[in-house]
């Protein structure tokens, strides 16, 4: 059939239906993998004991032996950012490129920094508030966010783990998912909602107490980014925020009686 003779209603549902595929396939290579995974989780921690009697153990020892568990990790870390570079690949065109299109860049370091500050300040008072009644209601498990061993590489590679989870969620639960739910012909608020939806999914192994933690936070950032349209601020912000509890957690545990 020649281009002149189709339909536009019917370019537009093959283009909208291409991009369904397209949102499914990222999420099932990345964080809607992991929203499967933690729902199974809570239901085989739900079944077992009640969630305010368990521990959930974050950034743990991949190899008994150093260098090998070293290894492990940074492959881990490099592999698991592969599907954001295929969202940059996906989203570069135009003649822009994916980085300027959502604000990945350094162009405003100033205000990028003291945005992401202000943020991590406000997230983190209310994730720990969060956090304190989900355990005092029996909802959350408790949390341990590092059990790796003390080697002189283990402070770096939990400041690369934040960091990866940082650019990870911003990049494609934010940046990504509110581009192509907006092409969806979706409203920002909707996309909004979905976006936290899934923020809070990918968290429900620790709890139910960090779904809606994670939730509102995702509301937090959604509107941040729709309003501003940079999404560097939301990645310094969240890569704070898990340096200060996997660094915390690793250097000053023991002290605070938090192992």
């Amino acid at each position: 059939m020649p281009t002149e003779t189709v339909p536009p209603d019917y370019v537009e549902t093959r283009s909208r239906r291409w991009l369904t595929f397209e949102v499914l396939i990222v999420l099932g290579l990345s964080l809607g993998q992991s929203a499967v995974y933690a729902v199974v989780n809570l239901l085989d921690k739900l079944t077992k004991a009640p969630l305010g009697e368990q521990t959930t153990t974050m950034n743990q020892v991949l190899n008994e032996r150093p260098y090998f568990d070293l290894t492990y990790q940074l492959l881990d870390i490099l592999f698991a950012l592969v599907p954001v570079a295929l969202v940059l690949f996906l989203l570069t065109g135009g003649g822009k490129s994916a980085f300027r299109k959502m604000g990945f860049t350094f162009a405003r370091p100033v205000w990028d920094f003291s945005m992401g500050f202000g943020l991590a300040v406000v997230i983190g008072v209310g994730t720990i508030g969060v956090y304190a009644a989900g355990r005092a209601l029996g909802i959350t498990t408790a949390i341990v966010p590092a059990a790796l061993d003390a080697y002189w590489w283990t402070l770096p590679v939990l400041i690369l783990s934040a960091v990866r989870h940082a650019v990870i969620e911003e990049v494609i639960v934010v940046a990504y998912l509110l581009d192509r739910f907006a092409r969806f012909g979706w409203s920002t608020l909707v996309s909004i909602l979905v976006s936290s939806l899934i923020r809070g999914s990918y968290h429900l192994y620790q709890g139910i107490g960090p779904f809606i933690g994670n939730f509102i936070m995702g509301l937090i950032f959604g509107y941040f980014y729709s309003k501003y349209g940079r999404v560097m601020p939301l990645v310094i912000a969240h890569a704070l925020l898990d340096i200060g509890a996997f660094v915390g957690f690793t250097l000053f545990g023991d002290a605070l009686g938090l192992r």
